[in-house]
């Protein structure tokens, strides 16, 4: 045991702990406060919940320590399961659930479970790290219970399974997802035994429902630096198991001593760069996304070198693929990811190009809403060893932001719809809809995009009747 300070909770955390101490006394159990809390306490880190082992019923001492609340919580228990969960009005969360004993079977990641003591409940915790606890009886203070010397791993920023590896991840193989989410949490090192064991055991994350895969690898894209999750994931053999597109880009071909960058670092250090100015998962996915049909658009041209040519529409279209293997939700964030994949060269193709107010329109009216979104991913998609090449893009990229800014000002092109729908169309020519009107809608977008007519109801109607004469609609 080693003795905390008496302020190491806060006055609100002694009295809730003080609370359940009382509460468990009164059933005459015992309970302790387990895990992540009190690794994050002991790291500095914020916290907004808490686990609470008892030797006894969990349900029964999350309704006891309910009642010492006014307004008295709700609690919400599962009782197939044996924990429950009481929410506090400062919004604090706690669970509650008895000590146990575990056994796997091969076939599956959920264990047979009996009700047991706090020794057999800490030889199932994933880490040594997540293995501390708090007891809350005796009456020497508060104190850490340290059963696999996890307070020398918090010290030394290490992520060490508290039992053999091979058996830890064989058991339950999303506990070696874990283990690349906690490092790139944490910013920990992985210990070399773990990480070994990760990587014998990749294999076995196949009886893990993608559901619980992919909600561990969101958590490894919003940490504050996601390389290090996926890293660790690409080097056990992990990624590879259930997202095999993104390891794909990884590596470097060389033809007639051309080579090209390796993309799969690349995607990480734009992944890293938009992380840093942004916590929106799904502008991460974009950045995940966004060069992802480089390995089918990959093309040697003699003279040249390596090519890429169309990676950002065939990009578009593998969204939403990926998304529904990964068990993404196919909504409007898949649609806003997809666009945002299909956009991602326009805005640096103008930075290198003579820029036309004709392009900042098309750029203006395409990217709508997510302009600015679209834009963090652009600069954060410049990436180079050559410090004086970034510097020149960057500045060139600067331009292009000050000339879309002035293009709005004056266009106010942002989410434009033409003056001339469809319906006005048809009802002016007495078309049924069809190609014509599609054609006829296309003309007008174009002319006003390009600047040959003013953004006016007037000026498209009169140009609309001169292309249905071209087409012999009059």
């Amino acid at each position: 045991m080693q003795q905390l300070p008496d302020d190491f909770f806060t006055p609100e955390e002694a009295r809730l702990l003080s609370t359940i101490r009382q509460a468990a006394d009164a059933l005459g159990i015992r309970a302790r406060v387990v895990g992540g809390y009190v690794r994050d306490k002991l790291l500095g880190r914020p916290t907004k919940d808490a686990d609470i082992v008892c030797e006894g019923d969990g349900i029964l001492l999350a309704h006891e320590v309910a009642k010492a609340f006014q307004p008295r919580p709700n609690v919400a228990f599962f009782k197939a399961f044996g924990t429950a969960q009481i929410r506090l009005a400062s919004g604090f969360e706690v669970e509650f659930v008895g000590a146990r004993k575990e056994s796997y079977r091969g076939e599956s990641r959920k264990p047979d479970v009996e009700h047991g003591t706090f020794e057999e409940d800490e030889i199932r915790r994933d880490f040594t790290i997540n293995a501390l606890s708090v007891p809350l009886y005796g009456t020497d203070g508060w104190q850490v219970h340290d059963p696999f010397n996890g307070l020398e791993d918090l010290k030394q920023r290490i992520i060490r399974t508290p039992l053999d590896g091979d058996t830890t991840f064989s058991d339950d193989p999303l506990r070696a997802m874990r283990a690349a989410r906690f490092a790139s949490q944490l910013g920990f090192d992985i210990f070399p035994d773990t990480r070994a064991a990760m990587t014998r055991t990749a294999s076995r994350l196949s009886i893990v429902s993608q559901e619980r895969v992919t909600d561990e690898l969101n958590k490894i894209i919003l940490s504050p630096k996601p390389s290090v999750g996926f890293i660790h994931l690409f080097d056990t053999g992990l990624l590879q198991q259930f997202f095999p597109q993104l390891p794909t880009l990884a590596g470097v071909e060389m033809v007639e001593g051309k080579g090209h960058k390796d993309n799969f670092y690349h995607t990480l250090q734009v992944l890293d760069n938009v992380a840093a100015r942004s916590q929106d998962l799904w502008l991460r996915w974009a950045a995940i996304l966004h060069d992802i049909a480089k390995p089918a658009t990959k093309k040697f041209e003699a003279g040249k070198g390596w090519t890429f040519h169309g990676h950002d529409a065939v990009g578009e279209r593998m969204v939403p693929k990926i998304f529904k293997a990964l068990k993404l939700p196919l909504n409007e964030h898949m649609k806003y990811v997809a666009k945002l994949v299909g956009l991602h060269l326009r805005p640096i193709s103008l930075s290198k190009d003579a820029i036309t107010d004709s392009a900042m329109r098309r750029l203006l009216v395409d990217a709508g809403d997510d302009l600015e979104d679209l834009m963090m991913l652009c600069e954060s998609d410049i990436t180079s060893k050559n410090e004086v090449k970034v510097r020149r893009y960057l500045q060139n990229f600067a331009l292009v932001k000050e000339r879309l800014e002035a293009v709005e000002a004056t266009d106010a092109m942002r989410n434009w719809q033409p003056p001339v729908s469809g319906d006005d169309i048809m009802q002016l020519f007495g078309l049924p809809p069809g190609r014509e009107v599609g054609l006829l809608k296309q003309a007008v977008r174009d002319a006003i995009l390009d600047g040959v007519i003013p953004n006016t109801r007037d000026a498209a109607l009169d140009f609309v009747k001169t292309q249905a004469i071209a087409l012999k609609l009059r």
